[in-house]
C-alpha cells in the first residue's frame, strides 16, 4: 500500500514512490510518494486563490476545526508516536512526549484563534488627532511556504501548520522526506474538518521542488526549520520575501558557584544532551561549570549520561536511539575522532555501532574544535571548568550561534545578568537550554535564525498590521 500525500485538503498519490526505513535497523516502514508537478501547482494554486475566503472564516469556525484536531491526536496518540519511532527512530518514551507536545501546540492554536483580533489606539494625544481612533488590526500577508525537518517530525509540522490556520493563512507544508509520515497522518485528521479547500496541503516533494516553491511569487511567506546553510540559501533567494528561519545552535549550560543539587543539574544536563540522540537544536551540547562544583558535576553528569538507557527506541526503557541514519552517525564520529585527536579526552562513550552513536562526554576540548563550534546533533556534550560567571557568559557569547542558554543558579542577580547579557533567543534559569512551552516565543539570534516560532509569535510572524482610522468620533 502506498501512502499518499494531501493537495487542497484532498488525499492524491502518483507513481513515484520512495521507501520510509527505520533508522535503527533500516526495516521497511511505508512506502511513501512525491506529489506530482500538477498535483503540487494545484496545490499552491488553491492556497492562492482560496486566500481572501480563508482570512474572512470566522475565528469560531478555525477555532472549532483546531479544537477537532487536538480531540483526534489524542485518540490517535499511541498510533503516531509508534510511527514517529518508526520513521525517526526517537525512542518511544520521547514520541509520546512529542505527540503531547502537539496536542497542546494545536490547542493554543485554537485559544489563539479566538483573541487574535488587533487592538484600539486614540489618536487624540495630539491635537491633530481629535475626534480620531486607529483600529489597528493583522491580516495575512499571504500563503506561507512551510518547511519542516526530521528531527520532530509531528511537532515541528504542527508549529507551521497550527499558527497558519489560527490566523487564517493557507499553508503548503513539506514535510521532510526521511520523516513525512506523522505529517500525512496529520492530513487525515485535518481532512476531516470543514476547513475551506486549499487552506492547507501537505506535499512530499524533493529539494530541487521545493527550490521552485521558495521562489514561487503566490507564496510569499517562507516559514523553515533546519540547517544553517539551506536557510541562509533560502533567505538569499527570495530577498523579496517575508522568510523567517528557525536554525541550530550548540546551546550552553552555565552551573554557576551558588547552585548546589548537583544531582538535579547532572540529571538534567545528561537528559537534554542525549534526548532525540542530541537530535534537537536546544539540547546541550557546551556546559561551562564553576571550578568550585567542576569536578562534582563532572562525576555526576558522567554517571547520569552512562545511565542513559539506549538500544531499540521500541523498548519502552530506551532513552537514547539511532541517529536520523548511518551517515549522521559517522559524521559524528568523525568530528568526536578529530577533538580527540586534538587533545580532548572522552570520559565516556565515543562508539559507534551502525546509525547509533554511544552517549559521549568529552573534557579538554579544544574551543576549534568542531564538537565544540558547530552544531553536533548527536548525543555529545562537552564540558570545561571556568573561574567565574564573567568567564562563563563570555563562552557562551563566543559561539555564532545564539538559540537558548541554561544558567543554574538561585541568585537573582546572575539571573537578571544572563537575561541581560546573553546574545540568545531565550534564557532558562534553573535548567538546561532544552527547555521549551509550546506557546512561548521560541528562536534565536546570530545565526541561530530569524524570527520567533511558538503559536502566538507565528501567528505575528504570518501577519501584518492594517490601521484603520475612524474619523469624527466621540471618545
Amino acid at each position: 500500500m502506498v501512502t499518499g500525500y494531501w493537495i487542497a485538503g484532498e488525499a492524491a498519490t502518483s507513481d513515484a514512490t520512495f521507501e520510509v526505513r527505520h533508522p535503527y535497523d533500516g526495516s521497511a516502514v511505508a512506502t511513501a510518494c512525491y506529489a506530482t508537478d500538477a498535483d503540487v501547482e494545484r496545490a499552491v494554486a488553491a492556497a492562492h486563490a482560496c486566500r481572501g475566503e480563508f482570512a474572512a472564516l470566522p475565528a469560531h469556525a478555525r477555532a472549532a476545526a483546531l479544537d477537532h484536531v487536538v480531540r483526534r491526536l489524542g485518540e490517535r496518540a499511541a498510533e503516531i508516536a509508534d510511527l514517529i519511532t518508526a520513521e525517526n527512530g526517537k525512542p518511544v518514551f520521547w514520541a509520546r512526549a512529542e505527540v503531547n507536545r502537539a496536542i497542546s501546540t494545536f490547542r493554543w492554536a485554537a485559544e489563539e484563534a479566538r483573541r487574535f483580533s488587533g487592538e484600539l489606539q486614540r489618536l487624540d494625544t495630539d491635537p491633530g488627532g481629535t475626534g480620531r481612533m486607529a483600529l489597528v488590526r493583522r491580516v495575512p500577508r499571504g500563503p506561507v511556504l512551510g518547511i519542516a525537518p526530521f528531527n520532530f517530525p509531528l511537532n515541528l509540522v504542527v508549529h507551521k501548520i497550527a499558527p497558519a490556520l489560527a490566523a487564517g493563512v493557507p499553508i503548503v507544508l513539506k514535510p521532510a522526506p526521511k520523516t513525512p509520515l506523522s505529517a500525512l497522518v496529520l492530513g487525515e485528521i485535518l481532512a476531516e474538518t470543514d476547513l475551506p479547500a486549499g487552506s492547507w496541503s501537505i506535499v512530499t516533494t524533493t529539494n530541487e521542488k521545493a527550490a521552485e516553491l521558495v521562489a514561487d511569487p503566490r507564496l510569499p511567506v517562507v516559514s523553515f526549520t533546519g540547517s544553517g546553510p539551506v536557510g541562509y540559501g533560502i533567505q538569499a533567494a527570495a530577498p523579496h520575501k517575508h522568510v523567517t528561519l528557525e536554525l541550530g545552535g550548540n546551546a550552553a549550560a552555565v552551573v554557576c558557584p551558588d547552585w548546589t543539587d548537583l544531582d538535579f543539574a547532572a540529571e538534567r544536563i545528561a537528559t537534554f544532551a542525549m534526548y532525540q540522540a542530541g537530535q534537537s537544536c536546544i539540547s546541550v551540547q557546551r556546559v561551562f561549570a564553576h571550578r568550585d562544583v567542576y569536578d562534582e558535576l563532572v562525576a555526576r553528569v558522567v554517571k547520569s549520561v552512562e545511565a542513559q538507557g539506549t538500544g531499540d527506541p521500541r523498548d519502552e526503557a530506551t532513552r537514547v536511539g539511532p541517529l536520523i541514519d548511518t551517515a549522521a552517525a559517522e559524521r559524528v564520529e568523525q568530528w568526536v575522532d578529530e577533538a580527540v585527536e586534538a587533545g580532548a579526552r572522552v570520559l565516556t562513550g565515543g562508539v559507534r555501532e551502525g546509525s547509533t552513536y554511544a552517549p559521549t562526554v568529552l573534557a579538554d576540548v579544544p574551543a576549534d574544535a568542531k564538537v565544540s563550534c558547530e552544531e553536533v546533533f548527536g548525543p555529545v556534550l562537552t564540558i570545561a571548568p571556568v573561574d567565574s560567571v564573567d568567564e562563563a557568559f563570555a563562552e557562551v557569547n563566543a559561539s555564532r550561534f545564539g538559540l537558548q542558554t541554561g544558567v543554574f543558579t538561585k541568585d537573582l542577580q546572575t539571573a537578571f545578568r544572563a537575561s541581560a547579557e546573553l546574545e540568545v533567543g531565550g534564557v532558562i534559569v534553573g535548567d538546561v537550554p532544552s527547555f521549551r512551552a509550546d506557546q512561548m516565543p521560541y528562536g534565536g539570534v546570530k545565526e541561530s535564525g530569524v524570527g520567533r516560532e511558538g503559536v502566538r509569535a507565528a501567528m505575528t510572524d504570518l501577519t501584518e498590521e492594517r490601521v484603520t482610522v475612524l474619523t469624527g468620533i466621540r471618545l
